[in-house]
């Protein structure tokens, strides 16, 4: 067994020595071994380390072994007779910090499963940052799998604040270490080149040093090495000896993977001359240095120099004020230069080509001219910004050319990039001009943000007469001023050589990204870590942002860098100095340009990798297929862990989850559940008298303001922790539960529950919610859209007025979201491939199943959507709920549905319903801007309105929708905002406190309108989660003190469901709640039969729908044809109000249509079914008949019942006499039921309408057994009519044999007519009597099919 106090070391260098040190502060046994006798190995002692004499000796007891060994050494320090793998204990892990090349590292990979028989390799790139916020702190990229990373946490934790785990594949960290290599290595290249040129244009190197250090040409390394070329020789040569290496394993791995790194082979080839010479003979580098460059840089860096900012201080003490400046370029930079000299009171007279950029300047208040010529009139300094040679000499010397009106002395200073010689040469021609004109070479560089701050880099050069007149106004613009000697075309060399390094360092970007896309690294996390290490550079950190965003605006474009590139070329020819890595640089920039991405911003040079390799560096999430993403996981653990948590609940006294729910949609996943709307002492003391193993408290916290949510949080916890306290410290976990796409206050909340409940030992961030299509997969947060997966960061979510963000990764979400006090890389997580593979077991240790953690004494903090609870608790899924599950039947009055989000989502889910349900729903829009913008009484006046419709639609038993007006209005800050989803909040619970007919259902879409509804609204302090009404869309039942105690109550979060998920709902619980078919088949599962009534007026559907709601039975309503005839449609329109408004399920029939024409017709007025009798006909021809109309009717959803044989009797005026009727045949049932898709089978079997004859009814029970095999294969029901007249046993067995649906008139009718026969003293009297009579009859009929009960 390992002791986890020990660490090894096998080979020991500067690093090595390091990372002891901060494992012997915090109280490590360090061990080591060094083969060689060296001063590394004695400091090691001195430190406090235990030298060993072998690697064995080394690793025995150590709980981690890290090494940092040559690669040719590896295996033999491992695996050999006296390796490492000997001394190793079971749980140890290798952590591998030398430079290994993927064939080795597989290599060790192998070596370790086989000797030791577990993955225990991490590959690590451990280097000292070299940022300002960084400066000298360790910095840990490790991969590896997920185990072994777990286990060495702990380490890395003392040796870094900055630690990235990169799980999965070994060679990861040694993948971001070769790009890093990369960028060094070009800007070592591009170092010596330019220091090179420099000192042949006349520069001195100690000057050209200070400059660039502090100039957007600026890196690393060259300022870490330049030193060291100019005083040093031998250290540089060992510094350019390891850059040389570790380029060659680069080009290794680049080869390995097919990669053009065009900038790198050329560097590879300039440092090779570092590998000729022996340790301790650099001069015959420097010799071979001269040859090539005809200079000694060290004996020209110890000439006399002097202080280039000594001379800008002196300057601007001597300096003049000037009056009046001309400024020509109105470019990026040139904008905000000029801008800023206008800020600093100079007046400024300005021209550009583009006339859009000239209104803007004099909307500022600067004063413009209609040509170069203008705007120099009297100026005393003219600037030109301008973008190459030939626009400068175009504004100075074209046909409305400034030179001629420039008047006598005055100062031209020529800030644009152009080449030495062009300065040069303008000079000479000024001086042509006999106007005493004066030039000052004096090009900027520090990028447009700086331009318009006045803090730019200016190299200034040019007589003292002209570098005077100019002083105040370099000053002006410049945070640092450097003034050259050696006259016009001094400063343009210096600035020359920024381009020279600025340009190779973005395209040496460009390649280290394109690289890293190819190798398979996340690109923005990439330069998370790059811009800490030594491969940074200015122009890195400034232009990959640009590149991961793929966003080419241009600040400086691509062909500004195809003509400074070509500067630089042009003047090494001249000066005779080779320039092989700018030469390479330059041609990209050329790539790109002739690609057609000239224009682009200089970042844009990426694409033409991206061209060439086919990558992509863009680290912009895509939206995704969800089908082919969730693919490609790993197969589900194939066992069902809710029943081992329910075992665990029932077996272990787990802590009570007491959820604080920032809106009521948490209780989305959960049934049974209760939930809190206060959180008094005492009632939290009851709730915890329950013993339950879960409750929600309702803090609607996320429609607060964020100081107000703090202190609700820390008073909720509070009073929980002091509930648990008075019933002797009963345990308890938090959850914070917060919303699925990343809303809310967080980590406020978070940190509020903290700062009373005391510290974690973790915080859990668990934002999946199945039912509402929200996936986190590889750390990266989801939204489901139709069938795509969404970045959550590029969400309508996302733009939240309150709590938008911007990131889709969690961990980088953590940081955005705690401003950087939680940074990314410290966030652990718990990935898929874990989940899936290791199951309960295999990721206890890692905090995932939590019960087991929580019973070892772990305390959790959780912030999480609403899957976490149920599954932390072991709730088993439940089917949703309908309005039958509640008995919930008819319309005693309307349902009120209520929408206050905002979100897209719910604006597209109101517009479906209302085009589907429009002429069902009376609509009452709220004005948000009356209700929220306006004087107290426009708001008053709108919430009376309001509540006075809503009020009225509700008593007429209508559905009503009410909704605020969709135009989203939002405030300048977060904080108006909430304020006016507040007063629109809070002018709804008014509107809705204002009705007082209790509706049917209440349908609350939003959170924050659903918590305010219920608590202030309704006043509801209680309520149990029933279940679900749709799949994340929880059902209420309101408590008993509220205002409409049992009321169903559905909480319909404003981000859940699709476009017609609240229509669907609305339909469900709308009062249509079932359909003949329906009715039928319900009966077939119950084995009893349904009653389907002949009615000819209102006494009847009364008696029918009376007998139903008594009995709690099923029941249809049949208008025959000849009853249609009397009474016409406001039969049909009485029949079909009754069945919308009773409270069981009752369907309308059409009964026995036996032409098309009527059929056709009745197919347009609302019945839920009808009949087709085609008895009288042909087979043939009742086939045809009853098909045809089978195919309208199903295309309507309605029922189709059709008849087979012929009944005799006399029913409605029409008359079968008996040698007409004919028993329906089985052979030919078949053949009828295939050909016409019926769904209900009339079957004659000796049965006849009317009364039966005075022998009674003979029927075939028999023949109905046969049809029955047949109806029953088919899903077809089977329908007997002329029920009134057979006998209780005759219907039982009927039942038996599978008939469902009895049509009953006589018997009903006689009732109706022998009521008339009595002596009543008024009409009321007679249509009471009349009812009563039909009552009796139907209830007793009802009783007799078995349907009583069963609705």
């Amino acid at each position: 067994m390992a002791s986890l106090s020990v660490i090894a070391f096998l080979g020991l260098d500067e690093l090595s020595l390091e990372l002891a040190f901060l494992l012997l502060q915090s109280g490590y046994k360090v061990q080591g071994f060094e083969s060689s006798e060296s001063s590394v190995r004695d400091r090691f002692l001195e430190l406090g380390g235990v030298q060993c004499g072998k690697p064995m000796e080394a690793a025995r007891d150590a709980s981690t072994v890290i090494v940092a060994v040559p690669e040719e050494c590896l295996l033999d320090s491992l695996f050999g007779n006296d390796g490492a793998a000997k001394g190793l204990s079971k749980d140890a892990v290798i952590v591998l910090l030398s430079t290994i090349s993927p064939g080795l590292l597989h290599k060790l990979e192998e070596s370790a499963r086989d000797m030791l028989g577990f993955g225990c390799l991490l590959d690590a790139f451990v280097f000292q940052g070299v940022s300002d916020a960084f400066k000298n702190k360790m910095f840990v990229i490790a991969s590896g799998s997920q185990e072994a990373l777990h286990r060495v946490q702990p380490i890395f934790s003392v040796i870094s604040e900055k630690v990235y785990v990169l799980e999965g594949e070994l060679g990861y960290a040694s993948k971001v270490r070769a790009v890093n290599y990369l960028l060094e290595g070009i800007h070592l290249a591009a170092t010596l080149e330019a220091m090179f040129l420099g000192v042949q244009a006349g520069m001195h190197p100690t000057i050209l040093y200070d400059i660039i250090s502090n100039a957007a040409g600026s890196s690393w390394i060259f300022v870490s090495l330049v030193p060291k070329l100019l005083n040093d020789a031998n250290d540089f040569l060992k510094c350019l000896r390891v850059y040389g290496n570790n380029v060659t394993f680069v080009m290794d791995l680049a080869r390995a993977h097919l990669f053009p790194l065009p900038l790198l082979a050329v560097a590879s080839q300039q440092l090779m001359n570092g590998s000729f010479a022996d340790e301790g003979r650099a001069s015959e580098i420097l010799e071979a240095w001269k040859l090539t460059y005809r200079v000694n840089l060290q004996e020209v860096a110890r000439q006399q120099f002097y202080n280039p900012e000594g001379l800008a201080d002196d300057l601007v003490k001597s300096s003049k004020f000037v009056q009046r400046i001309g400024f020509i370029g109105l470019g990026a930079m040139g904008f905000g230069m000029a801008s800023h000299l206008l800020k600093s009171n100079f007046s400024i007279h300005a021209y550009d080509v583009y006339k859009p950029a000239m209104s803007r300047f004099a909307g500022l208040g600067g004063i413009i001219g209609e040509s170069p010529e203008a705007i120099a009139n009297d100026a005393e300094i003219l600037i030109v910004m301008v973008a190459n040679e030939a626009q400068a000499e175009s504004v100075l010397f074209g046909d409305t050319g400034s030179v001629y009106a420039l008047p006598d002395g005055a100062t031209i200073i020529l800030s644009s990039t152009v080449s030495p010689s062009f300065v040069m040469g303008l000079e000479k021609r000024l001086r042509g001009e006999n106007k005493t004109l004066k030039l000052v070479d004096a090009p900027v560089s520090g990028g447009v943000k700086r331009a318009a701050d006045g803090t730019l880099t200016i190299m200034a050069s040019g007589t003292d007469d002209a570098l005077s007149s100019a002083g105040l106004v370099l000053s002006a613009l410049s945070e640092k001023l450097y003034i050259m000697k050696g006259g016009c075309g001094a400063a343009s060399s210096i600035k020359m050589i920024n381009q020279l390094l600025a340009g190779v360092h973005i395209a040496a970007a460009a390649e280290a990204m394109a690289f890293a896309a190819r190798l398979g690294l996340k690109t923005k996390l990439l330069f998370e870590i790059l811009k800490n290490a030594s491969g940074y550079s200015w122009m890195f950190g400034n232009r990959v942002p640009r590149m991961l965003e793929s966003d080419y605006t241009p600040y400086s474009a691509v062909d500004i860098f195809v003509k400074d590139l070509g500067i630089v070329s042009n003047q090494s020819c001249k000066l005779k100095v080779p320039h092989h890595i700018s030469s390479i640089a330059h041609q990209l920039f050329v790539s790109a340009s002739a690609s057609g991405w000239g224009r682009y911003d200089d970042a844009a040079v990426v694409k033409v990798y991206e061209k060439i390799a086919g990558v992509k560096v863009e680290a912009k999430l895509s939206v995704v297929n969800k089908d082919d993403l969730l693919a490609s996981l790993p197969s589900e653990w194939p066992e069902d862990p809710t029943e081992s948590i329910v075992a665990m609940q029932s077996q272990t006294f787990l802590p009570v989850l007491v959820v604080l729910d920032d809106d009521p949609t948490g209780t989305q996943t959960v049934h049974d559940i209760d939930v809190l709307t206060e959180w008094s002492v005492d009632s939290l003391v009851k709730q915890f008298n329950k013993k339950t193993k879960c409750f929600f408290i309702l803090t609607n916290s996320r429609s607060f303001s964020t100081e107000k949510a703090v202190s609700l949080t820390k008073d909720i916890c509070r009073n929980v922790d002091t509930a648990s306290k008075t019933l002797g410290g009963l345990n308890y976990t938090v959850v914070l539960r917060g919303d699925s796409t990343l809303r809310g206050h967080f980590p406020e909340a978070t940190d509020a529950a903290v700062s009373v409940l005391g510290e974690m030992d973790a915080w859990i961030i668990c934002p999946f919610f199945l039912q509402g299509g929200r996936y986190t997969i590889g750390d990266i947060h989801y939204i489901a859209d139709s069938n795509m997966l969404v970045p959550a960061g590029d969400t309508e979510f996302a733009k939240d007025a309150a709590f938008g963000y911007k990131s889709s990764d969690l961990k980088e979400w953590i940081e955005e979201k705690t401003k950087g006090r939680i940074i990314a890389s410290s966030v652990a997580s718990i990935s898929i491939d874990l989940l899936r593979k290791g199951g309960p077991t295999g990721v206890c240790n890692y905090l995932c199943n939590m019960q087991k953690a929580e019973i070892k004494g772990k305390r959790f903090l959780c912030r999480t959507a609403a899957s976490f609870v149920s599954a932390r608790i072991g709730i088993k899924r439940r089917s949703s709920i309908c309005p039958r599950d509640l008995g919930v039947f008819g319309k005693v009055s309307g349902g009120l549905i209520v929408v206050g989000s905002y979100v897209p989502k719910t604006t597209k889910q109101v517009e479906e319903l209302k085009s589907r349900l429009g002429n069902k729903l009376r609509c009452v829009e709220v004005s948000v801007d009356k209700v929220a913008m306006r004087t107290v009484t426009d708001r008053e006046e709108e919430i009376v309105y309001a509540a006075e419709i809503a009020n009225a639609s509700l008593k007429a038993c209508k559905d009503t929708l009410l909704l605020t007006s969709r135009e989203l209005i939002i405030g300048k800050t977060a904080s108006e905002s909430l304020e006016i989803n507040c007063k629109v909040s809070s002018a709804l619970v008014d509107i809705v406190r204002r009705i007082t007919v209790q509706p049917r259902y209440i349908i609350a879409k939003g959170g924050i309108t659903s918590s305010d509804l219920a608590t202030k609204a309704f006043e509801a302090r209680h309520a149990i989660v029933v279940g679900q009404a749709l799949a994340g869309v929880p059902l209420w039942r309101l408590g008993h003190e509220s205002r409409y105690p049992g009321v169903p109550y559905i909480v319909f979060p404003g981000n859940v469901g699709g476009s017609s998920a609240l229509a669907e709902l609305v339909e469900n619980w709308s009062g249509k709640y079932r359909t003949t078919k329906d009715l039928l088949l319900n009966a077939e599962n119950g084995g009893y039969a349904v009653g389907a009534f002949n009615v000819y007026n209102i006494e009847g559907v009364e008696a029918v729908v009376s007998a139903a709601e008594d009995q709690r039975s099923p029941a249809i309503l049949q208008i025959h044809p000849g009853a249609l005839k009397q009474a016409g449609l406001p039969l049909v329109a009485c029949c079909l109000s009754a069945a919308e408004h009773a409270k069981v399920p009752i369907t309308v029939h059409f009964d026995h249509g036996c032409s098309k024409v009527e059929l056709i017709e009745a197919l347009e007025l609302g019945f839920d079914s009808l009949m087709v009798d085609g008895s009288n006909l042909p087979f043939k021809e009742n086939i045809s008949l009853t098909k045809y109309i089978s195919v309208l009717a199903h295309g309507k959803g309605m029922m189709i019942e059709a008849e087979l044989g012929r009944l005799s009797g006399s029913e409605d005026d029409l008359t079968v006499e008996e040698y007409e009727s004919r028993l329906t045949n089985v052979a030919l049932a078949q053949e009828f039921i295939d050909e016409t898709h019926l769904d209900a089978l009339a079957v004659c079997i000796g049965n006849v309408h009317g009364k039966y004859p005075a022998r009674g009814p003979d029927l075939r029970l028999d023949l109905l057994k046969d049809l029955r095999s047949i109806t029953l294969q088919k899903g077809v029901s089977l329908a007997l009519h002329g029920a009134s007249g057979l006998p209780a046993q005759v219907i039982k067995d009927c039942i038996n044999l599978g008939v469902r649906k009895f049509n009953v008139n006589t018997d009903v009718r006689m009732a109706y007519l022998e009521s008339l026969r009595k002596p009543n003293k008024d009409l009321l009297h007679v249509m009471a009597s009349a009812k009563q009579a039909m009552k009796a009859v139907i209830v007793e009929k009802m009783q007799l099919f078995g349907s009583s009960g069963k609705a």
